[in-house]
């Protein structure tokens, strides 16, 4: 079964597309149907299949989310124990369990079955840049 790890360079919080890299492994493999699963291998950031046309989407989630959890140095937020690597970190992790480290995407005739207007982010929840390392299994 194909497995890969690819890499990516956020530039702070935000949605980082990675659906061509996810597509091309799928074309290399050389199989035609199976699952493919994806998963992120980090804690302050999660993975989500979202709108890749208008780029308001992904604007207005960074901003839901920053407004549903607050970084640790607003008043709000001051129940929070764990500051040690900054006052997104802990906010980070909150947000990362409530969105999803892995998902799972059908394969039919060599593609991914995404609709038309679907994309697969990262979802980077700390403000500073980060390497990411994301694994692509292709199941069979």
């Amino acid at each position: 079964m194909p497995q890969t790890i690819i890499s990516l360079s956020t530039r702070g919080a935000g949605l980082y597309e990675f659906t061509d890299e996810a597509q091309a492994f799928v074309r290399k493999s050389g199989q035609a149907e199976g699952l493919l699963t994806v998963f992120v291998r980090h804690t302050s950031c999660s993975l989500t299949i979202q709108e890749n046309a208008d780029p308001d989407v992904k604007r207005d989630l960074v901003q839901f989310f920053k407004r549903l959890v607050p970084s640790s140095d607003d008043p709000s937020m001051r129940w929070i124990v764990h500051t040690a690597e900054g006052p997104d970190d802990m906010p980070a992790h909150i947000k990362a369990a409530l969105t999803l480290t892995s998902i799972g995407i059908p394969v039919a005739g060599g593609r991914l079955l995404l609709g038309t207007w679907q994309g697969l982010y990262l979802f980077e929840h700390r403000d500073l840049p980060h390497r990411r390392e994301i694994v692509l299994h292709l199941g069979g």
